[in-house]
């Protein structure tokens, strides 16, 4: 039992280092591929049968694909490990690794910061597109840079934060758990037609995934602001006083923490598909943000994932000692 904890906390360093050194190579097989093209099979199933749309058996064929997927994500990966003879350890590496983003947001948000210091507004809009999933081709440089706070506020929490968590709770197979719960989420967990019924229960879970972790991450932005030279006790009091006001019961925490810490306005106006939506404004007693303020949001994060995984390690390491 000792040696299998003690390989779990290296298991736990190496994948986080794997991730921090290479990311997500875009040559290389990832499970999140796996968990989509299983969602959009079984919504095409459902939309091809009229089932996603009708009140009563749209939410019980919801409720049954998120039940499947979350559970064949933690089952495939029990299964593989088991089986996995020597290539255990690596394998596990690997798994442990795909679940989380640490160098592919950052590299990201990198991109969308390059292109807006170049002056290159439509670069920078087709950078953000990838990582947001609003309509971006008309936004002003102050909207990208909200925009991409915001995504590294969020992502925080479903891209480092709570994959860390859940990782050293349960080790690969509750993490990958997660993350078909958090793309289930992203791919069908909208409020809008056609997906209000087919998708609630993916929303609910993720809700409930994401309540911890999300509360976690505020607190981390908020230490790492006061590093960071941002301004953390007016990042606290933001977050106590807006976060609840996101129409997400877990994004406004560490958005709101972030408004607050750089001082800007987040939150506002957005468009989907066209279609305009008003969203809560978070410190709106702050500025616009700038392109320093993306910058500064970077560092911010960059702390605050540090901290969630040195305190990760850290507990592991205890508990490696006294079993």
């Amino acid at each position: 039992m000792v040696a299998r904890v003690v390989i779990r906390t290296k298991v736990f360093a190496a994948a986080l280092a794997l991730d921090i050194a290479l990311g997500d190579p875009p040559e290389f097989p990832h499970p999140v591929e796996a968990i989509g093209a299983a969602i959009d099979c079984c919504d095409r199933f459902a939309r091809e049968r009229s089932i996603r749309e009708h009140p009563r058996f749209g939410r019980i064929a919801g409720v049954l694909t998120t039940l499947a997927i979350v559970g064949a994500s933690y089952g495939t990966a029990a299964t593989l490990l088991r089986r996995s003879g020597r290539a255990h350890t690596a394998i596990e590496i690997l798994l442990a690794a795909s679940t989380l983003a640490w160098r592919s947001l950052i590299a990201e948000a990198s991109s969308v910061e390059s292109a807006l210091a170049a002056g290159d507004l439509e670069r920078a809009r087709r950078r953000l597109a990838r990582v947001v999933g609003r309509d971006t081709q008309e936004l002003s440089e102050a909207e990208i840079v909200r925009a991409a706070i915001e995504t590294l506020a969020e992502s925080l929490c479903d891209g480092i934060v709570a994959p860390l968590c859940y990782l050293a709770l349960g080790g690969v197979p509750l993490a990958l758990a997660y993350k078909a719960t958090n793309t289930l989420d992203s791919a069908i967990g909208h409020i809008e037609a056609p997906y209000r019924d087919f998708g609630w229960f993916a929303a609910r879970l993720d809700d409930v995934a994401n309540f911890v972790p999300a509360r976690l991450s505020a607190l981390a932005i908020a230490a790492a602001a006061r590093i960071a030279g941002a301004d953390s006790s007016r990042s606290l009091r933001t977050c106590v006083r807006d976060a609840r006001l996101h129409r997400s019961p877990n994004a406004g925490w560490p958005e709101a923490a972030m408004a607050g810490a750089l001082g800007v306005r987040l939150g506002g106006r957005n468009t989907y598909g066209g279609v305009e939506v008003w969203g809560a404004v978070l410190a709106a007693e702050g500025r616009v943000p700038e392109l320093r303020d993306l910058q500064r949001a970077r560092t911010v994060v960059t702390i605050a994932a540090a901290s969630i995984a040195l305190f990760a390690l850290v507990v592991l390491g205890v508990r490696d000692v006294r079993r």
